[in-house]
């Protein structure tokens, strides 16, 4: 099995595959080479016939993603956001999306920006009491550009994704299962082994009437609104607001708009 920098894997069994985000420092920020590791152990993992659940967490015990690499992309011009976003999608998020083998996400802790973007990409979420979900990009002055946008509003309803969205609010795992964001909320020392269950009862059913469901599932599902998100946040890239709100996330002072 390859071996990766910024990511984990473990066969919990023969069919049940642990993908854990293994940044704690930072805790657990996607940057383009996390994006990257991700990407080749999932597409892995898919085409292993043998593995027929992939469980996704992030590694100690605050954070499943705590969000994205804002060091990285803050001097991003609007046409380098707007590629950064179409290739998050195709990689990661998208990718996710569709794959066949289904992805628990077992968020342990913060899933916040494009950690709940990858929690939202998969097929089943669970988390620990100790989660918090939430999509801070307006802070930042900028967007959710890895789905946000369009997933949260198809799970939660259009009304609660505009407020989670536009104030930035964080919710904690309870509110976070009764909106119907995950489905499941267990103490963190339960938390992999209730996504272990899960996967356990995905193996009773037929690998390939799964896929297919997932298929048909997200068929359901336009991509304008994807194809809207990428532009607009590669938009909010030229902004002056976007330089200041990520100006003052990296020096740790609230931002003046």
């Amino acid at each position: 099995m390859m071996k990766y920098q910024n990511i984990l894997v473990k066969d919990l069994s023969e069919n049940i595959r642990l993908i854990t985000i293994n940044r704690p420092k930072q805790l657990n920020a996607l940057n383009k080479q996390t994006i990257e590791e991700l990407h080749q152990a999932l597409d892995a993992a898919g085409k292993d016939n043998k593995i027929r659940a992939i469980i996704l967490m992030g590694s100690g015990e605050k954070a499943f993603v705590a969000g994205a690499d804002i060091k990285e992309f803050m001097h991003f011009t609007p046409a380098e956001g707007q590629a950064l976003s179409e290739t998050g999608h195709r990689l990661l998020f998208d990718f996710i999306e569709q794959m066949h083998t289904p992805v628990i996400a077992a968020i342990n802790g913060y899933a916040l920006g494009g950690g709940l973007e990858l929690a939202l990409a998969s097929h089943i979420r669970v988390a620990s009491e100790n989660a918090r979900l939430g999509l801070p990009e307006v802070s930042l002055g900028v967007i959710p550009g890895y789905g946000g946008t369009q997933r949260l509003a198809q799970h939660v309803g259009k009304g609660r994704a505009m407020e989670m969205i536009l104030t930035a609010r964080q919710i904690d795992a309870q509110t976070a299962f009764t909106y119907g964001l995950v489905s499941e909320v267990v103490p963190l020392d339960k938390l992999l082994d209730t996504a272990v269950a899960y996967a356990e009862r995905i193996l009773r059913n037929s690998p390939r009437a799964i896929g297919l469901a997932i298929e048909a599932v997200n068929a359901g599902y336009g991509r304008e609104g994807f194809r809207a998100e990428n532009r607009l946040f590669g938009k909010a890239f030229g902004t002056p607001d976007f330089k200041e709100g990520t100006t003052a996330f990296v020096e740790r002072r609230k931002p003046e708009f």
